[in-house]
């Protein structure tokens, strides 16, 4: 916290930005090879150029940070992807009335801000500091936030890097057995 200011910077988790980064290259990174192997009708260069691409996007996205000053919460991207994402927003503490649990389909819980005319804006729940963040809504809004959790554990985060590490093993199996006669030795 910048105390001059009063304002808070929180960021994504690097351990949630690492997880999806290697995940990404767990799911993608076979398919070029694939390709050429069992000759595609996608040649493996578009689906390099695809992958960069995608790859860009994912970073881009896991730029989001969340700003809390005296006058309100902002929420953006980089600057050199927000023009595309557009999902940037601004809600001042005056206009914030209430802070409402909506369930997932999954069965967890997402909360949202709502200001006076009705609008929802999401809490964002995978920052680095997210109890100290709620803290924060707490003292500039007055609403009760005692019972406002993550959505997901860093445990979760952590099986899921774990998974996404043993698939991205047998990623590599599956290139060095495409690209090369014989079995591994």
């Amino acid at each position: 916290m910048d105390e001059q200011n009063d304002i808070d910077v929180f960021r994504i988790s690097p351990l949630i930005r690492l997880t999806l980064m290697v995940l990404y290259i767990a799911l993608t990174f076979p398919l070029p090879f694939l390709a050429e192997t069992t000759e595609a009708p996608v040649p493996s260069s578009a689906l390099w150029v695809g992958l960069g691409i995608g790859a860009i996007a994912l970073t881009g996205v896991l730029s989001e940070r969340v700003v809390l000053d005296q006058t309100g919460i902002t929420v953006s991207y980089a600057p050199w992807i927000s023009w595309l994402l557009r999902r940037s927003w601004t809600l001042p503490w005056a206009d914030v009335v209430a802070l409402k649990p909506r369930s997932t389909g999954q069965g967890g819980l997402v909360y949202y801000f709502l200001n006076q005319a009705g609008q929802g804006f999401l809490l964002p729940m995978r920052v680095v500091g997210f109890n100290r963040l709620v803290q924060r809504v707490q003292k500039q809004t007055g609403i009760d936030t005692r019972d406002v959790i993550p959505l997901a554990q860093p445990w979760m985060y952590l099986i899921l890097l774990g998974f996404s590490g043993l698939l991205l093993l047998v990623d590599l199996w599956v290139i060095v057995v495409a690209l090369g006669p014989g079995e591994l030795a």
